[in-house]
């Protein structure tokens, strides 16, 4: 019960799922990364797949088939991280199982990920958000108007990431209280508050339906749980008139995660605190959490108001009310 085979299969169906608390989407990541190694490593040992052993997941393969996906699949440097962390993963669940490789699993840990420059952050401007949903209130008013308008308020109300959006139950949402429980990343639960606004479109989509409490809030039109697919189309049909560009010039689609930045940057701007933000957005390091007070140009903006150069006309103090004081004035001209 040591093969390959079965310690692979122990990872994906038991270790990764139950043990670690992975979404079905990272399962299938780790999967599909385990997929391209497996090919990649019968094909450079001569080795049928059937046939391959705990030696060919060695620090030597390993660090071919990382040179391999950026020379020969073009991959970048942030994919050839995460491939890398889905072997560190599995090389040391392998020595779990199999205390010989111990050595190896060490050899291989030493395999550190390369530095790369963090991912573009986009984000909507207000009056962005404003024309996303007035456009979505010209819209044909129907129940599928409804939800779409119930999907895009509940994404920026909450910053919920897509799978947590398409696997919202009905027991989840307490309009009445003006909250709903999100379970998110790692099997984690979290409390978000909802607007009014929120609260009202959900107690209109789902007052004439005979829903069970584990039934899906948002459903296609046959009833069926939408998935984060789904929710990208209809997060596409109502912001094709918003324009954003990358670093390069090339034009970037709007995507329900830029909702969640959204959500990020606009309560940073309003002044919460950023341990709320990051149990408002599930995020497990603060870090995560303090990148969109980094990109967030008109808080630095303000900021450099508070202070001028030397060789400026302005004084440098926000507050000039010294200047008006002239008994002050005349004492600084004694000295």
């Amino acid at each position: 019960m040591n093969s390959i085979g079965d310690i692979l299969r122990s990872f994906l169906t038991d270790y990764l799922p139950i043990q670690k608390g992975l979404r079905p989407s990272s399962v299938k990541s780790y999967r599909d990364v385990m997929r391209i190694y497996l090919q990649y490593a019968a094909q450079k040992t001569n080795c049928r797949i059937t046939k391959l052993e705990p030696q060919h997941f060695s620090m030597e393969v390993i660090a071919g088939f990382l040179a391999w996906l950026e020379e020969s699949r073009k991959c970048s440097i942030r994919t050839r991280n995460h491939r890398l962390a889905v072997l560190h993963c599995f090389c040391e669940y392998m020595a779990f199982r199999l205390p010989e490789f111990v050595g190896e699993a060490q050899r291989v840990a030493m395999i550190q990920s390369k530095r790369c420059s963090p991912p573009e952050t986009f984000f909507l401007e207000q009056d962005e958000v404003n024309q996303v949903f007035q456009d979505l209130s010209a819209e044909k008013k129907d129940r599928h108007s409804l939800r779409d308008k119930a999907i895009l308020l509940f994404m920026y109300n909450t910053g919920a990431r897509v799978q947590e959006v398409a696997d919202l139950k009905l027991n989840q949402v307490d309009v009445d209280a003006l909250r709903v429980r999100l379970y998110g990343k790692g099997g984690k639960w979290r409390t978000c508050p909802l607007w009014k606004e929120t609260a009202a479109v959900l107690r209109q989509l789902l007052a004439d339906t005979d829903l069970q409490p584990g039934d899906p809030v948002f459903c296609s039109r046959k009833r069926h749980s939408l998935t984060r697919f789904g929710i990208y189309k209809i997060v596409r049909k109502y912001t094709k008139t918003v324009k954003k560009k990358r670093a390069d010039g090339t034009s970037k689609a709007i995507s329900p995660h830029v909702f969640r930045h959204t959500t990020a940057v606009h309560l940073v701007e309003s002044g919460v605190e950023v341990n709320v933000i990051r149990a408002w957005l599930g995020h497990v390091s603060l870090e995560t959490t303090n990148r969109y007070a980094e990109i967030n140009m008109r808080m630095k903006e303000a900021a450099l108001e508070t202070c001028r150069p030397p060789i400026s006309n302005v004084t440098s103090h926000a507050d000039t009310r010294w200047r008006d004081d002239t008994d002050l004035l005349k004492w600084l001209s004694s000295l």
